[in-house]
């Protein structure tokens, strides 16, 4: 069953704290990540209670870190969408003429297994697309995998972008694929 509605999406912001950690802490939500893969956090100290405390002091700083969508007034989805430049390492593009501040980057969804495959997918890229151009992106960039990949499944399927107007533009690894879309002209 699709949703009748849309959902309505807010930027994670301090106020919205409460919603991030209840998301996060429900039975399935991604507890033990706390979105830091490719945050830095240091591999060899990298408890969830660090985790959490991390992502938490990036939220209460006033750092974009994503958007949550929210159904009947309850969080139900997650997309990380912020400047590419508050990540580590996730894949460049040979001869790329983008400044790195222009871009900004998707890298994890979660929505809980109850609710997926309800057409949520589409409607996150989109509000990611527009939380990065409100904030003044010309580039979003996503890091899809194939939808037969046994890994990197939390970035999303390539299908998914490829419907939204993203474009393939490069590897980063073996599973990850380097999609963009143009939001702005460049400069």
């Amino acid at each position: 069953m699709r949703f009748p509605a849309h959902l309505q999406f807010h930027e994670v912001t301090p106020d919205r704290w409460p919603d991030f950690a209840q998301l996060f802490q429900a039975r399935g939500g991604p507890k033990h990540c706390w979105c830091s893969i490719f945050r830095g956090v240091p591999k060899e100290r990298a408890t969830p209670a660090l985790k959490k405390a991390l992502i938490r002091g990036r939220i209460e700083r006033g750092e974009p870190v994503g958007i949550l969508g929210y159904l009947d007034g309850r969080p139900v989805a997650w997309c990380s969408v912020a400047p590419k430049s508050t990540f580590g390492r996730l894949g460049d593009v040979e001869d790329d003429d983008v400044e790195p501040d222009d871009i900004w980057s998707i890298t994890c969804f979660f929505v809980p297994r109850e609710l997926r495959g309800n057409g949520l997918m589409p409607q996150l890229i989109r509000a990611a697309v527009a939380q990065a151009k409100a904030h003044g992106a010309r580039v979003v960039e996503a890091y899809p995998v194939a939808v037969s990949s046994p890994s990197y499944r939390f970035m999303g399927f390539v299908p998914a972008f490829e419907r939204e107007r993203f474009k393939e533009v490069g590897r980063a690894g073996i599973r990850r694929h380097i999609y963009r879309r143009l939001l702005h002209p460049q400069r």
